[in-house]
Formats: C-alpha cells, structure tokens, sequence
C-alpha cells in the first residue's frame, strides 16, 4: 500500500475489515482531480472501487467540509427519484484519518468538467437534453418529501435565507486579507442582502452547490445522471436559492477560478435566464424574488472562491502563485459586482 497526503491506507484498511465491508487484495487508491474543496480520493482493491471524501489539509473554516451531513443526505437518497452513490462508510473523527472522512461506491461514468469536455458530448441538442436532465434530477430533488426519507431534522424548516446572509457573512470575517480592498463591496452587498430578505418560498432538501461537473453522467448517453455529487452544502433550505446558485454558477468568472474554460460557463450552455425559465416549467413554481436569490447566489459564491484563496494562502504559508492569487482575487470581485448588479 502507498499511501497519499490525507489518506492513509493502512489505517483505512484496518477500518474496512473491522467495519465487514468486503475486501479482496491490496488496498490502493488515487487522487481525483479537480476538486477544490475536500479531497476526493479513489480507492480500489481487486475487486471493489469506492470514492472517499475528507477535509482539506489546511484552512478549515467553521462549519465547511461536514463529513457526516454529506454522507447521511447521500444515504439517505438512496431510494428516491435522486441518483446517489451507495453509502458505505463514514468516520466523524480523527480517529482512522486524523479528520472526518465518508465513503461512498465507485459509478463509473463521466464528469464534465472543461469547455473542450462538454463539446465532445456532441453539438447544441445534446447539450440542451442533458441540462434538461440535470434540472430534472434538481427539480427531483426538491420534491422529496425530507419526513419521508428520515431528513426531517437536517436543517431549521425556516429561516434559511437570513442564515445564508448571515453565515457567508461571516465566513468573508475568517477569511479575508488585511486591509482586503474587496471588503467595501462584500460588505456593501451583504448589507444589501440582510435588509432584503423576502419570505421563504417553501422547504425542500437543497444540495447548495448544484451544477453539471458535479454530478456523474452516463459514459455513454450524457442525457443521463447517474449520480449526484458534493453534498458538502447541503441542507433544508429554499429551493429557489438553490436554482439561482446553478444560474450563478454560468458566470464566465467561474474560468478564472479554475485557470480553464469550464463546461456550465461555455458559451454553448443555455443562459442563466433560460436555465431559469426550464426549472420553473418543470417544478411548475415561479421565481418569486429571483434577483435577491441571484444576488444571494453570488455573494455564497464570491466568499466561496474567497476561501479557496484563503486554503492556498495557508497551505503555502503566505507565498502562494501570485498569478493564481489574482485570478482568485478577479474573480471573487466579479462575483460581488454581480451580486450588486442583481440587485438593482
């Protein structure tokens, strides 16, 4: 066994075997690209694949990267209409990793990620079909009933939008820079936010970070979801707030994020009004407040790219790329302006 920064697989194998999850020959395990939040590892033996999930090495804010929320939402999933990888295990201590970690069955498939990645699925109609699909599987989601799949108690019924303002709020105080010369419109668009928030539409399961690259598509038919991922964020919210961040999410900002032109930013993706406009038809709900749920949208965003900078800064103690710290910076500063501009 060799293990990864993060994972240690001796330890994990201990576990497996003392937990009875079947095992057959040496453990192994690869990191997963691409994930800019916790680490994402795949871990395999003869033969079983499994994906594991934990916390950054550095940087934790308070209440991010909740391994036991992520995995009791994904089992508990398991037989509704929303595609889910099966449960296997999760550990909400140190104890096996040194930090919190879930794990879940392998689905094989694709995740789309790039530009280039989302052209080859094919041309304009098989993007349009498989966005269709993707609001589908959210608008499925929204519509389980949190009593019947025992998530009745996953989060406050009510109140939702005023906790989004205040907890983002308060997560741009742990991350942001002396002197930040974003701070002014951060606080500027949170205030904004607070004094406007309207009634909350109704009370569903949000998964609160809902786009095409986090989800798991069918190798060979893209109009197919085979899994949704990242439950991170997830939680009993407002439905509509969690449409709007898949909306946000088609900011081209989203590029400088990743240093690459990303697949729910490209220019053949539907527009934020028209992804709008499908999630209404099929939920058959209107978009009440829609530009304060796409400023809050914005805001959750701005403060979560803030704190992937925030994670960089930390692990590199300080002399991080300043290229991709500028990036980071532009784009936290898009993000905000959007949200000023949502809201009139």
């Amino acid at each position: 066994m060799t293990s990864l920064d993060g994972l240690d697989l001796s330890a994990l194998d201990r576990h497996l075997r003392a937990a009875g999850i079947p095992r057959a020959g040496e453990l192994r395990a690869e990191f997963i690209s691409g994930g800019r939040s916790n680490l994402t590892f795949l871990v395999y033996d003869d033969e079983s694949k499994w994906v594991l999930r934990r916390p950054p090495l550095h940087g934790l804010t308070p209440s991010a990267h909740d391994m036991a929320r992520e995995y009791r939402v994904v089992a508990a999933l398991a037989d509704s209409p929303v595609p889910v990888a099966r449960a296997v295990t999760m550990r909400d201590d140190d104890s096996v990793l040194g930090a919190p970690f879930q794990m879940v069955e392998y689905v094989p498939g694709q995740v789309v990620r790039t530009r280039a990645e989302l052209e080859a699925l094919g041309g304009p109609e098989v993007v349009s079909d498989c966005v269709d699909s993707l609001i589908r599987v959210l608008v499925d989601l929204h519509e389980v009933d949190p009593d019947a799949v025992g998530l009745g108690d996953f989060g406050k019924a009510s109140g939702y939008l005023e906790r989004q303002v205040r907890r983002w709020g308060s997560q741009w105080q742990h991350i942001r820079l002396p002197d930040d010369p974003r701070d002014a419109d951060v606080q500027r668009l949170h205030t904004r936010l607070a004094e406007s928030v309207p009634p909350q539409s109704r009370t569903s399961i949000v998964h609160g970070d809902y786009r095409i690259d986090n989800t798991m598509l069918d190798a060979e038919d893209p109009k197919i979801v085979r899994a949704v991922l990242d439950w991170e964020l997830s939680t009993l919210g407002d439905p509509l707030s969690d449409a709007a961040l898949m909306c946000v999410h088609r900011d081209p900002a989203l590029n400088l994020i990743f240093g690459e032109e990303m697949a729910w930013s490209a220019p053949t993706m539907p527009s934020p009004e028209d992804l709008a406009h499908r999630y209404s038809v099929v939920s058959g709900h209107p978009l009440a407040h829609w530009d304060f749920h796409m400023a809050l949208g914005y805001f959750k965003l701005g403060i979560i790219v803030a704190g992937i900078d925030f994670r960089r800064r930390m692990a590199e103690g300080g002399e991080q790329d300043q290229q991709a710290a500028d990036l980071l910076g532009r784009a936290v500063a898009v993000l905000v302006a959007g949200g000023l501009a949502a809201m009139g």
